[in-house]
């Protein structure tokens, strides 16, 4: 009798074994593009659709002819996040109340496009940007906590492509840069009409990690990826 308890609770043990693994190997990347809408993002949107993958938007209204992307980035079910309408750091972080301000425009861009509000942001130069300090004392660490007051979730990032550095650099490295072996991936590239070299590295950076067993998802109410404030 004990030694069937023994081969049974054995048997168990390897049915379960595989499963465990699975869930300790279990890999995220989150595609998440700054700056649209522009005269690529639907450049880019066409290569999420090719590919079956889902990406997060973080857009601002810099090119308001481009505003009707937005509803399109919605109707194809991706996530869409708020990056200030501006954009400008010396606006945006000037204070608490000029930055929840911008927000709100660019807030209601959203809402007209899509009929949703988005509670997701990111920050112009992520929360450890040390420009801000120039323009507002503590500025980074007062935002954090404002936006968690009001229910926001503000999402920075942990590999980039690079394709803001200033330099132009080619579609093979910005691929390269973006393609990091981590468990939980959440990539930094830009949407912007100067990008074309981002969308011709996309399908690059999807290959890599479909190659890999990467699942793909949106950012929502419970991604978690934050730098720590910058002042």
């Amino acid at each position: 009798m004990m030694k069937k308890m023994m081969i049974s609770a054995m048997a168990a043990m390897m049915l379960m074994a595989p499963q465990t693994a699975l869930a300790k190997t279990q890999k995220t990347v989150y595609l998440t593009f700054d700056d649209g809408p522009s005269r690529n993002t639907l450049k880019v949107l066409n290569i999420l659709d090719k590919n079956h993958v889902k990406g997060t938007f973080f857009v601002t209204g810099q090119q308001p002819q481009c505003f009707p992307y937005i509803k399109m980035m919605a109707q194809k079910g991706h996530a869409i996040g708020l990056h200030t309408y501006s954009h400008n750091y010396a606006k945006v972080y000037a204070s608490v109340n000029a930055f929840n301000k911008d927000l709100d425009q660019i807030q209601k861009v959203v809402v007209k496009e899509t009929g949703h509000q988005s509670k997701l942001v990111r920050f112009p130069g992520g929360t450890n940007n040390t420009v801000s300090r120039h323009y507002g004392y503590k500025v980074m660490t007062k935002l954090t906590r404002s936006m968690n007051a009001q229910g926001y979730n503000y999402i920075d990032w942990n590999v980039e492509t690079g394709d803001a550095t200033g330099r132009l650099l080619s579609p093979t490295q910005l691929a390269k840069n973006a393609c990091v072996p981590m468990k939980n991936v959440v990539i930094l590239m830009h949407d912007t009409s100067a990008k074309d070299n981002t969308v011709k590295a996309l399908p690059m950076i999807i290959q890599y990690y479909k190659d890999r067993g990467y699942t793909f998802k949106k950012v929502n109410a419970n991604t978690r990826c934050r730098f720590k404030p910058a002042n």
